[in-house]
């Protein structure tokens, strides 16, 4: 699948300008900054096909980090979702994911999260 970067890079300077600070393209991933100060990559393999990792670096915000992403890693054999996995807050707190394998969508889902977040006090 080849993901089109510059069509995923509108998406989030358009249709989330409320939170997106900005977006560029670097390294065969997406960045995109966000208004609090952290940040989201969004990655897909060129090399292994489908293979995904989204991750929200907030360690330096509130300690938390999301991701969601596709590495088959045995011990989260018994999700339902496998080899598709969230990491919610943290590296240990591993959940099923249910984020879209199409990326205009997964960008969508992922930011729309990033905008309820960002949004709440926690």
């Amino acid at each position: 699948m080849i993901v089109d970067l510059e069509a995923l890079k509108r998406i989030a300077e358009t249709e989330f300008s409320d939170i997106v600070q900005a977006a560029d393209i670097r390294k065969g991933k997406l960045r995109v900054l966000l208004v609090d100060g952290s940040f989201i990559d969004f990655w897909w393999s060129w090399s292994l096909e489908g293979r995904f990792a989204h991750h929200w670096e907030r360690r330096h915000v509130d300690g938390k980090i999301y991701r969601h992403d596709n590495a088959p890693h045995s011990r989260y054999r018994q999700l339902s979702t496998f080899p598709q996995h969230f990491h919610c807050g943290s590296d240990s707190n591993v959940i099923e994911s249910h984020l879209s394998l199409k990326p205009e969508e997964a960008v969508r889902e992922f930011l729309s999260f990033a905008r309820e977040k960002i949004g709440t006090k926690e």
